[in-house]
């Protein structure tokens, strides 16, 4: 794709039940604005498998398998051409490789071997295919809020998650975009307290809407943690 012609492309990162889909939800009523789910429904049918069931009935066994769909799922949403000025991405390649793909070998769900190569595949991308981003949401949670909510709202294939595994997911978003300790930044971290109940959330979108569209330089922190939830952080 023409650099000129590319849309400014934000991807929104957070924990499992984090607020995601509210967020996308918010903006796409935008006529310039191309949102992009998660595509869980190809995970859930690839041929006739549902590859998202068999990870949590089994992620030893299907960890590989469900992530390299992923990966190729979100690729196709990082290269997706479009029309609009602005494109927002639930979740990323990055996020992917960075937590996802990052716990399952550190819960030694994944083999080293198979952590080599979908690694390598990622190198691979980055290297050769324009997946740049041009700013992060992270709606930050407390794994314990995120939890109740995923039970909630029942998903079929999400039943049987633990607490644990959810604390293990917050950690390892808080040590990329929080802490900024663990894996390369791709670009700007606009934070947004998603503990909130969904009226304070809506709130808070509002409020930096310019910014998630472009449509006001974003030049400095938008507020001090002490006075608004919402803020702005450079990438590493």
């Amino acid at each position: 794709m023409d650099k000129r012609n590319k849309p400014f492309t934000v991807v929104i990162e957070g924990n499992i039940g984090s607020g995601k889909t509210t967020l996308l939800n918010y903006f796409s009523k935008y006529r310039d604005v191309e949102v992009l789910q998660e595509p869980v429904e190809k995970w859930r049918n690839v041929d006739g498998h549902n590859l998202l069931s068999l990870l949590y009935d089994d992620p030893a066994r299907w960890s590989l398998t469900f992530q390299t769909h992923v990966q190729l799922t979100m690729l196709d949403h990082h290269t997706k051409e479009t029309s609009a000025k602005v494109k927002l991405m639930e979740r990323s390649l990055f996020s992917g490789r960075y937590c996802f793909v990052e716990n399952l070998h550190e819960s030694k769900l994944m083999e080293p071997a198979e952590y080599a190569v979908i690694s390598e595949w990622f190198k691979w991308i980055i290297k050769n295919v324009d997946v740049e981003v041009d700013l992060i949401v992270y709606l930050r949670s407390d794994p314990e809020v995120v939890h109740k909510r995923i039970l909630q709202r029942a998903r079929k294939e999400e039943k049987t998650v633990p607490l644990s595994y959810i604390v293990a997911l917050h950690e390892i978003h808080e040590d990329w975009l929080h802490h900024k300790v663990s894996h390369p930044v791709p670009a700007p971290v606009l934070e947004i307290d998603a503990n909130v109940d969904l009226t304070e959330m809506l709130k808070q979108i509002s409020l930096v809407e310019n910014q998630i569209l472009n449509r006001k330089a974003i030049k400095r922190v938008l507020s001090s943690p002490s006075s608004s939830p919402s803020k702005l952080v450079s990438p590493a």
